[in-house]
């Protein structure tokens, strides 16, 4: 069997454990929902079960549950792009964070001329199928300043954290460069209960 070469066509997503930060393990991603990139592991099992956010289509958030963490079936959408910042598609940008409130998805947009901007968005905690609110202007959107790159007109981000009640938001500008974003919790939160 001839492997699979990166041919900037075919995506084969992996995931990579580790217990030390020292050694790695590399392990393909199976099922019907292990396609394309985008793929989020949320960092607890949602009522014994792993689960895991994907854009297998390219164009919409799906979830999925699974016993095992390297097998993905049977994806469900939960977002479709719905305004214009994000009308070409929708996708996650790293891992679920939970709150209290529920769980927090960072999310990007593209819109028109291929405009990156990121979004948030807020999921039930038991069941996150169910969307408790999400943004309807994004969270942060390219600057003047920050269009011109290797990749113009682009924000994107693969993760966050919250320290001190404050959401820290690392993103890449236009490909050329990186910086962060600071946004506290409490107005976060309130914006996208008050969002729905």
């Amino acid at each position: 069997m001839r492997p699979i070469l990166p041919n900037g066509h075919t995506v084969m997503p992996k995931l990579l454990s580790t217990k030390n930060f020292y050694t790695f393990r590399v392990m393909p991603l199976h099922g019907n929902g292990a396609l394309n990139k985008n793929l989020a592991l949320f960092p607890k099992k949602i009522k014994g079960k792993y689960a895991m956010l994907a854009r297998i289509d390219g164009m919409n958030n799906y979830l999925m549950y699974s016993e095992r963490p390297t097998v993905w079936n049977n994806p469900v959408i939960i977002q479709e792009p719905r305004f214009p910042w994000e009308f070409t598609h929708i996708g996650n940008c790293g891992s679920p964070i939970w709150t209290e409130e529920g769980w927090l998805i960072i999310t990007h947009g593209v819109g028109a001329m291929r405009r990156y901007c990121i979004g948030a968005s807020l999921f039930d905690l038991d069941d996150p199928s169910k969307e408790i609110g999400r943004l309807h202007e994004p969270l942060l959107a390219p600057r003047e300043d920050e269009r011109e790159g290797y990749v113009p007109n682009v924000v994107y981000s693969c993760g966050a954290i919250v320290h001190n009640d404050s959401l820290i938001l690392p993103y890449a500008v236009s490909d050329y460069s990186s910086t962060y974003g600071v946004v506290e919790m409490a107005e976060l939160i309130d914006a996208l209960k008050k969002s729905h």
